[in-house]
């Protein structure tokens, strides 16, 4: 789950780390308002869940409030990526002595928390790792002891930072670890990490996302979610109590278990198509649940065929095929849909769907090549 900047300016407040103030705003009224009781300089900031803010004229630098006002008449109701802006964070402007990037984020291959920076703060820090990835210094925390404050130092050493600098960042590295322990997130980034007009480090932009499996220990996180920033399919999917990605592909597909839709995803690439979404339609399998898949994956206008890969382990395989039955009287499907029905009852679930002129198949890997054959057809 993702938040705005203003929201995770406030945790990253609660843990003792100095942020940027500011104050959101919905209309261009309120922000020349938020403007004036600051007054001087400030910043209007586009508040969506994506980066790029800046070069699409998200963000904008400006002296007054009426230059507040028509800043976000500008930015509010703008299209970003996808993304519609809704509200601005008005926040002071500040006086930029050094900035850096720091961030806790998950090592996957190392399995371990890891804290991340960059002398090239305000920076994207893909575009970093794309174009200078020297400029990159990492610390693996212990999985057991956490950060150490020497890695935090080692870090700010690295980024060869002046030695009245040294401490300052290596106690907020320290709390940007806590910070994403405590709050079970899977990114804490501050971006730009400034040493401000006074000569002490602010955090100047930042950004949370968190682990949806660890929610319910935080309700109060899961009060910031945006339902207007979250794809409207994906969140259908969730109320049904089915696992959907929406990703960029052509092929649509519908599978029973998380393990064998990423294999699927594999499948379908090595075949060389590309998946339209990961879809887990779960254990049941059931009617209802297949024809919601169905709805789930022909709501994308780029799908061109469909994969139904199905294993029948728990799941039956002609339980399975009476609900792709029922779920295709109720679902009008238009593009070429290909099926793989493997596992317990699978011949019972073959004979099933070929009564109704659905063959089914049993190897994987034939199923990815027919269904991106016919794709491409």
């Amino acid at each position: 789950m993702n938040i705005h900047e203003y929201q995770a300016a406030e945790i990253l407040a609660k843990h003792g780390i100095p942020v940027n103030p500011g104050r959101v705003a919905s209309t261009p009224e309120e922000a020349r308002d938020i403007a004036a009781e600051f007054g001087g300089v400030v910043v209007v900031k586009a508040q969506v869940h994506t980066g790029g803010r800046g070069k699409a004229g998200g963000v904008k630098v400006v002296k007054n409030a009426d230059e507040a006002y028509e800043a976000a008449s500008n930015i509010l109701g703008m299209d970003i990526k996808g993304h519609t802006v809704n509200k601005v964070l008005i926040a002071k402007g500040a006086e930029i002595q050094k900035e850096v990037y720091v961030s806790a984020v998950m090592n996957r291959p190392a399995r371990k928390i890891m804290i991340m920076a960059s002398a090239e703060g305000g920076v994207e820090i893909e575009k970093v790792a794309e174009e200078n990835p020297d400029a990159i210094v990492t610390r693996d925390a212990d999985p057991f002891a956490g950060l150490h404050p020497y890695q935090a130092k080692e870090v700010a050493f690295d980024l060869k930072l002046e030695p009245s600098m040294v401490n300052g960042f290596a106690a907020i590295a320290e709390k940007l670890y806590n910070v994403f322990m405590e709050e079970d997130a899977t990114l804490v980034e501050i971006n730009p990490f400034i040493i401000n007009g006074e000569g002490t480090w602010q955090a100047l932009d930042s950004k949370m996302s968190f682990d949806d499996n660890a929610l319910y220990r935080h309700p109060e996180t899961e009060k910031l979610r945006d339902l207007a920033e979250e794809n409207e399919t994906e969140l259908e999917a969730k109320a049904s109590g089915i696992s959907f990605v929406k990703l960029d592909g052509t092929i649509g597909c519908i599978v029973n278990g998380a393990g064998l839709s990423m294999a699927t995803l594999d499948a379908v690439q090595l075949a060389g198509g590309e998946p339209a979404n990961f879809l887990d339609v779960g254990g049941g399998a059931n009617e209802e649940q297949v024809t919601t898949a169905f709805n789930l994956v022909l709501a994308d206008p780029n799908v061109k065929a469909i994969l139904i890969n199905i294993f029948g382990g728990i799941t039956r395989g002609d339980v399975v095929a009476r609900g792709i039955v029922a779920a295709l009287n109720n679902v009008d499907v238009k593009v070429p849909l290909v099926v793989r029905l493997s596992g317990t009852n699978a011949e019972e679930g073959k004979a099933l769907l070929s009564e109704h002129g659905i063959t089914a198949g049993d190897s994987m890997d034939e199923a990815a090549a027919q269904v991106v054959a016919a794709a491409q057809a």
